[in-house]
């Protein structure tokens, strides 16, 4: 075991040496920060709503996105959204807290796109890159099995993913505290679900939604990294893992009429269209369901990279 733990930490290890691991966390956090900065400048966000004020404030700002809504028609619908919120605050004597870091936590969910796009990367190049710099005949010719070499290099792409992830979280924190402050220790907000507007944690908010992304990520790398120990090609995998990712949703679409389209993987790796009263996206689709072909999903790409990998003969490499 300690073996397998040194294999995993010199992959770790080979991937945070290089330059472009650390070009892509600066450019993560360079979008965070970015976000932050525009949000502060340009975003009406309230500091706060004082104890004795707070329903004078609402009732103003009801009062203002009335007017901007007779002024600017395209403004309706989201104004109408907002004054709906606002009213449920008022009739329901609930006092919101101010905009704050957790709340931007919340809202930088939509970043784990791109972070499942730099895991793709990494996991798409981390066997690949071995044949393609000759190197995989060093790594073969140690007394260990393949099948630990394999797993340490998957392993260490799932931390990857983890570690790039809490990354997004925490910065976005800290960028949000120095923006906004921290609107308290346990904040909750009203916001708008399918079953109508509802009054929610946000840190029950932030752990369903980059829960859920996780399962999306995790998929992506596993895919990228089978393309790649199958085909040996990191620009393949790359390619076809990030093109399916962008038009996974919009294939399941065009089949959708078909009996067989909920066996398609992106149809099932969204779990959160079975939360907050949501409707799966065809019909008869289940929770059980989804994590099922999920899991078989999971285990054909970790089984073709494993034949592969430990059967595939290196001798003219």
């Amino acid at each position: 075991m300690g073996n397998f733990t040194k294999l995993i930490y010199n992959e770790l290890t080979k991937m945070y040496i290089r330059k472009s691991t650390w070009v892509m966390y600066i450019l993560l956090g360079v979008i965070i920060l970015g976000i932050g900065i525009i949000a502060n400048m340009y975003g009406e966000l309230e500091e706060s709503y004082e104890q004795d004020t707070w329903r004078e404030v609402l009732q103003k700002e009801n009062g203002q996105l009335t007017t901007e809504m007779e002024q600017e028609e395209f403004l309706q619908g989201i104004n109408t959204s907002l004054i709906e919120t606002n009213n449920y605050y008022l009739e329901n004597d609930i006092q919101p807290v101010g905009y704050g870091a957790w709340q931007f936590v919340m809202e930088n969910e939509i970043l784990l796109s791109l972070v499942s796009l730099l895991t793709i990367i990494v996991a798409a190049g981390i066997v690949a890159n071995e044949f393609r710099w000759g190197t995989i005949k060093l790594i073969l010719i140690r007394p260990i099995t393949r099948t630990k070499i394999l797993a340490s290099k998957y392993i260490a792409v799932l931390f990857f993913s983890l570690f790039t992830l809490l990354f997004v979280l925490l910065f976005s924190w800290i960028i949000g505290a120095i923006f906004f402050g921290v609107e308290s220790m346990n904040p909750s907000i009203v916001l708008e679900k399918n079953t109508g507007l509802e009054y929610v944690s946000v840190f029950g908010e932030i752990i369903s939604g980059y829960g859920y992304q996780l399962v999306t990520l995790v998929m992506m790398a596993t895919f990228a990294f089978m393309i790649s120990t199958v085909f040996r090609n990191s620009a393949l995998a790359i390619g076809t893992a990030i093109f399916l990712m962008m038009v996974g949703n919009q294939i399941v679409f065009f089949f959708i009429e078909r009996s067989w389209a909920k066996y398609i993987l992106f149809a099932n790796t969204d779990l959160n269209q079975y939360t907050n009263g949501n409707t799966p996206l065809i019909e008869g689709m289940t929770m059980g369901f989804s994590v099922t072909v999920l899991i078989v999903y999971y285990a054909v790409f970790l089984l073709l990279s494993w034949v592969f990998f430990t059967k595939r003969d290196v001798a003219g490499y």
